[in-house]
C-alpha cells in the first residue's frame, strides 16, 4: 500500500516514520510513503496562503497549489482520497480495516493548515473528509500519522506474530508487570491477585470488567 501525503510540512513526519512498526514496514517495503509539497509550486515571492473571501480571521491555503501537488501523484488506480478535517467523519479502527479489506493500493492524505484549504479542492477531488476526534489541531500532519499507523497495522504481514496476537486479545486500561509489590513513599502498591492466580478464565473476565 502506498500513502501519498500532501502537506506543506513534510519534515514533521521524519522521526515518526523511522521508528518501530511503521519504520520496519517501510524498510520491508510493505508500505511506501510519498510526499508532495504545495509550496514547491509557488511562484517566486508568492505565498501558499491568502486572505479569505468574505472576511474572517486567519489565512486560507490556495487551491491551485494543492491541485498541482495532487497532479504529481502517479498510479491512481484503486485510490482513496482523504481530506483531514476537524468537521469530517470520525476515524476509527473499523474504518482502517475497511480500507485494507477493500484493497486500496493508493491512499492520498491531504493535510491542511491555518484556517484550512480552499473548499474547492475537496469538491474537485471528491475527497472524503475525515477527523480523528472532537478537537482542533494546528494542522493535518498529526492526523495523517494516526491514519498511517492505524491502517498499516491492518495490512497482513506488518505486525509480527506476537503483536498480531495482542491486537486481537481482550485488553484493559489497567496493565501490570514486575515487581509484584511496588514500594513508593512508604506505601506498597500490589498487582491485583487475580492476575497472579493463573486462572485464565477469571483473568479474561477481570479484563472485560475493566
Amino acid at each position: 500500500m502506498r500513502f501519498h501525503i500532501i502537506t506543506i510540512f513534510p519534515e514533521m513526519f521524519d522521526s515518526y516514520l523511522k521508528e518501530s512498526i511503521i519504520g520496519r514496514a517501510i524498510k520491508d517495503k510493505k508500505i511506501k510513503i510519498l510526499f508532495y509539497n504545495p509550496m514547491d509550486f509557488c511562484e517566486p515571492k508568492k505565498r501558499v496562503d491568502n486572505r479569505p473571501y468574505g472576511g474572517g480571521p486567519g489565512m486560507v491555503l490556495r487551491p491551485e497549489l494543492f491541485l498541482k501537488a495532487f497532479s504529481k501523484i502517479k498510479n491512481k488506480n484503486k485510490t482513496k482520497i482523504i481530506l483531514l478535517s476537524p468537521s469530517g467523519k470520525k476515524f476509527n479502527t473499523a474504518y482502517a480495516k475497511k480500507l485494507v479489506k477493500q484493497k486500496y493500493i493508493d491512499i492520498i492524505l491531504i493535510s491542511g493548515r491555518y484556517e484550512g484549504i480552499d473548499a474547492r479542492v475537496q469538491k474537485i477531488l471528491k475527497a472524503e473528509e475525515i477527523s480523528i476526534g472532537d478537537y482542533v489541531l494546528t494542522g493535518g500532519e498529526l492526523p495523517a500519522m494516526v491514519l498511517i499507523d492505524s491502517i498499516s497495522r491492518q495490512i497482513p504481514g506488518i505486525l509480527g506474530k506476537y503483536e498480531s496476537l495482542e491486537e486481537e486479545r481482550i485488553s484493559s486500561s489497567e496493565v501490570y508487570t514486575r515487581p509484584e509489590v511496588l514500594k513508593y513513599k512508604n506505601k506498597n502498591y500490589k498487582v491485583p491477585k487475580v492476575l497472579l492466580s493463573g486462572n485464565h478464565e477469571k483473568i479474561e473476565e477481570w479484563k472485560k470488567n475493566k
